[in-house]
């Protein structure tokens, strides 16, 4: 079995469960209009289009938060979901993180930890991005993930049917 909440530590940054009582650090990082630019759901950064993502987030199984390891500050979040347990396909998405923490070093700490918690048990990773967010589909590809064909990955149920996306795997070297 794949744990969705662990704790993971790195040099530059933690994960750990989010926590009801992060709302408001994570309101603070999230209340930038440009994490949001590129984002299908575009009002995340109002309270009244941030709530419902942090409670959906909460109420799922493997909502992380990110902390800086050296400040302790929360710049952002992340979240697994299991797509297939029999499979141990898990999905990571979701992630947004203070613009200062941009430019790939942080974002790279990140995926390596989630990416590397979920092969170390044998799954497979996969990231769903919207065609229309380049910066995440640039920001996948520095990580080593690969564009997926429609032949490539069966579970494309999985996908809101109101959006088109680009679904990538992440492979282990």
């Amino acid at each position: 079995m794949v744990d969705l909440q662990p704790h993971l530590e790195g040099d530059l940054v933690l994960l750990r469960p989010l926590r009801a009582e992060d709302y408001q650090a994570l309101f603070a990082v999230a209340s930038d209009v440009s994490i949001w630019e590129q984002h299908p759901t575009k009002d995340r950064y109002t309270p009244a289009g941030f709530l419902p993502f942090f409670e959906e987030s909460l109420n799922a199984s493997g909502a992380m938060v990110i902390v800086d390891a050296t400040s302790g500050e929360i710049i952002g979040s992340s979240r697994f979901k299991m797509i297939d347990e029999a499979e141990k396909i898990v999905e990571i998405g979701w992630t947004f993180l203070a613009k200062k923490y941009w430019g790939g070093r942080y974002n790279r700490a990140i995926k390596k930890l989630m990416v590397n918690h979920i092969l170390e048990k044998g799954g497979t990773v996969v990231l769903y991005v919207d065609k229309t967010n380049i910066r995440s589909q640039r920001a996948v590809l520095k990580i080593g993930g690969r564009p997926m064909l429609d032949t490539d990955f069966k579970y494309h149920h999985a996908m809101p049917s109101n959006l088109t996306y680009i679904v990538t795997e992440i492979i282990r070297d």
